[in-house]
């Protein structure tokens, strides 16, 4: 496992005693919140996407990737209280960026020819941003360069080794959310 270093945890050994954890559960507790900082610090940097985009030889930036993805969850309702068209507004909550970032990046992708804005069907004043033929290329061999990296991941794993992890990791954000914000 990784280890941090020590002044890293400083006196959190001594807080999880005080909780009630004997010496194995404080290990394995600091060990895997030095795995989660690693597995965190490179997904809040993009690693994963911007290696695979690299590989796909694409001019796409991760922070661009992110907006592509954020209007198909948009336009798909994924994660959301259903499917609506993509407006730099909803963008812009979509990404927790501010309306002009949101609108400079959905400008970048309309240069590069993987966004268009088309005049909204309720209200011809308001337009929305809807991914292209191009998008949706990239996302397609994406999804099939970022699954070809999970099957080399997972190769020497058991379906249950697989469905433990799922569960726990499953378990792990359900609780973190029911503590941070109060959500089932």
């Amino acid at each position: 496992m990784t280890k941090m270093p020590k002044k890293f945890h400083d006196n959190v050994p001594e807080l999880l005693s005080d909780a009630g954890f004997g010496p194995d559960m404080i290990d394995a507790l600091l060990d895997l919140d030095g795995t989660m900082f690693l597995w965190h610090r490179a997904s809040s940097k993009g690693e994963v996407p911007a290696k695979i985009l690299a590989e796909l030889g694409s001019s796409v930036e991760v922070g661009q990737f992110y907006a592509m993805t954020a209007i198909f969850r948009i336009q798909e309702g994924i994660g959301r209280d259903g499917a609506e068209p993509a407006t730099i507004g909803l963008l812009a909550e979509e990404m927790n960026i501010d309306p002009s970032r949101a609108s400079r990046v959905a400008s970048d992708l309309i240069a590069k020819g993987l966004v268009r804005r088309e005049a909204a069907q309720d209200d011809g004043r308001k337009s929305i941003l809807v991914l292209t033929d191009a998008a949706v290329a990239l996302f397609r061999s994406y999804k099939e360069l970022k699954w070809a990296k999970v099957i080399e991941v997972y190769r020497d794993w058991n379906a249950e080794d697989i469905a433990t992890f799922s569960r726990l990791l499953g378990r792990y954000v359900g609780d973190m959310r029911r503590v941070l914000h109060g959500q089932d």
